[in-house]
């Protein structure tokens, strides 16, 4: 059974950090492709950033950019989400996605 568990949200003032980390497992995370998205109260899910399976390509959503750095470590069946620069905007449930699976999500909140 595919496992993905989204930690590491919580609550911080904007200008602020957070690093999220997902744990896998139930397949095969060296060979996947994994990405984070998120969903804002009342929005729609949307993509923050993709990384591939051995970590040398990345692609950010343009809100991402600049801000927020995915990694991955396989021998930990890991992946981050460094996040700096938090705004109010970026307010959210966090997930991490693999294969078209969607795990359990953190919660981001940015709030002065």
């Amino acid at each position: 059974e595919v496992q993905l568990q989204a930690s590491g949200g919580g609550l911080v003032q904007p200008g602020g950090s957070l690093r999220l980390s997902c744990a896998a497992s139930g397949f095969t995370f060296s060979s996947a492709g994994v990405r984070w998205a998120r969903q804002a109260p009342g929005k729609e899910l949307e993509e923050v950033s993709y990384i591939n399976s051995r970590g040398d390509f990345a692609t950010y959503a343009a809100f991402a950019m600049g801000r927020f750095t995915i990694s991955r470590d396989n021998a930990k069946n890991t992946l981050y989400l460094q996040m700096n620069s938090l705004k109010m905007d970026d307010t959210a449930v966090y997930y991490c996605e693999a294969g078209g699976i969607k795990g359990r999500g953190t919660q981001v909140t940015v709030s002065s």
